[in-house]
C-alpha cells in the first residue's frame, strides 16, 4: 500500500494505492463532521452554490438533491511502521450532498473553490468531493468491461467509463450527523458505512450491467484517484466476472441502470490505452491503480518462482 505519483501532466493524481488489493478486513470508515466541507470564507463564492443549483433546477426540474459521503482524506496503518499485505487504510469520510457538489465542484469557478497546498484535504477543504466509486471487472475471457456514458447525463456524456457509482448514505438511514438512525455506537456506523463501500459497488455492477451478483468475486480496494478537472474523487475496486463477453453484452440489454450508459464494451488491456482520452480523468486514474495491481501481481509471480 502506497502513494503513488502522478505521471507527468496527466488528467488525475492519484490519493491512494493499493497494488495488492485491499478486501474489507483491511478497509475501514471514520465517519465524522470533521471531514465535512468547510464553508468558504467568501460569502459571494458560498452564496453562487444556490445560485448555481437554482439555475441547473430551472432547466432540469428532476433533479435530486440526495446525500453523499464526502471524502475527506486517509490515514495508513500497517504492522512495524511498514507497508506489507498486513497494511489497512482507514478512509475519512464526512457528509455533503449534490446540491453543494453541483455548486462547488461543478462551479464554472470551482477553482476559486480551492485552497493552495500539496495536502489534498486541505486544498479541497471548501469543495463538497463526494466519493465516487468505479469498478474494474475482468470478464473470464480477460477483457475489462467499460461503458460509453448516456449524451442525457449530467457529467461526461459520451466518454468512456468504468460501471460505478457512489456508496449511499440513505441505504444507511444515515441523513445527518444528528440523524443516525440504528446504530449503537461510532464503531458501529463506522463498520456499517465500510460495509456499504464494499457493498455499493457490487450493487452498482448489478444494476449497471446486468449480471447476477453470484457472478462477481468478492471485491478489492486498489485505491482512490481524483480528477484534476473538477478535482472529484473516486474510490476504486476489481472484481472478476465469472462470465464470458458475450454473456454480458446480452445481459446489459436488461440492465436496470442501463439507460445511464449507450453501450457496453468488452475491451483487451491493450486496447484500453487507446480510450483513456475519452475517460473521465478519476476514471483513468482508476485504471492506472489497476495496471499497477498487475504490475505487482506480476512481480510478487516472479519474486515466488525465485
Amino acid at each position: 500500500m502506497e502513494k503513488a505519483a502522478d505521471e507527468p501532466c496527466s488528467p488525475f493524481k492519484i490519493l491512494i494505492a493499493c497494488p495488492s488489493g485491499l478486501p474489507p478486513s483491511q478497509v475501514s470508515v471514520a465517519f465524522s463532521e470533521r471531514y465535512d466541507r468547510i464553508p468558504h470564507p467568501d460569502n459571494s463564492l458560498e452564496d453562487s452554490i444556490s445560485e448555481i443549483w437554482d439555475q441547473r433546477l430551472q432547466t432540469n426540474s428532476s433533479l435530486f438533491n440526495g446525500k453523499k459521503f464526502r471524502y475527506g482524506g486517509f490515514a495508513l496503518h500497517s504492522e512495524g511502521g511498514c507497508p506489507n499485505e498486513d497494511s489497512h487504510v482507514r478512509l475519512h469520510l464526512g457528509l455533503t450532498d449534490y446540491r453543494t457538489f453541483v455548486g462547488t465542484n461543478l462551479s464554472p469557478c470551482w477553482e476559486k473553490f480551492l485552497v493552495p497546498a500539496e495536502d489534498d484535504p486541505i486544498c479541497c477543504q471548501h469543495t463538497a468531493s463526494p466519493l465516487g466509486n468505479g469498478a474494474i471487472v475482468e470478464t473470464s475471457d480477460g477483457k475489462i468491461v467499460l461503458l460509453q456514458r448516456s449524451n442525457n447525463v449530467g457529467e461526461f456524456p459520451g466518454h468512456f467509463v468504468f460501471p460505478g457509482g457512489h456508496p449511499e448514505p440513505q441505504e444507511l438511514g444515515i441523513d445527518s450527523h444528528d440523524r443516525v438512525e440504528g446504530f449503537a455506537d461510532s464503531n458501529t456506523i463506522n463498520g456499517e458505512i465500510s460495509q456499504e463501500m464494499f457493498d455499493s459497488i457490487i450493487r452498482e455492477v448489478v444494476e449497471e450491467i446486468g449480471v447476477p451478483a453470484e457472478s462477481l468475486s468478492n471485491p478489492v480496494f486498489i485505491g482512490v484517484s481524483r480528477r484534476e478537472l473538477n478535482v472529484r474523487p473516486a474510490a476504486f475496486f476489481f472484481m472478476k466476472c465469472n462470465l464470458e463477453s458475450l454473456e454480458i453484452q446480452e445481459l446489459y440489454k436488461s440492465a436496470q441502470d442501463g439507460y445511464e450508459s449507450t453501450q457496453l464494451y468488452t475491451v483487451p488491456l491493450i486496447d484500453i490505452e487507446n480510450m483513456t482520452s475519452k475517460m473521465p480523468g478519476c476514471h483513468h486514474g482508476g485504471f492506472f491503480l489497476y495496471k499497477l495491481m498487475l504490475r505487482a501481481a506480476k512481480d510478487n509471480k516472479l519474486i515466488n518462482a525465485d
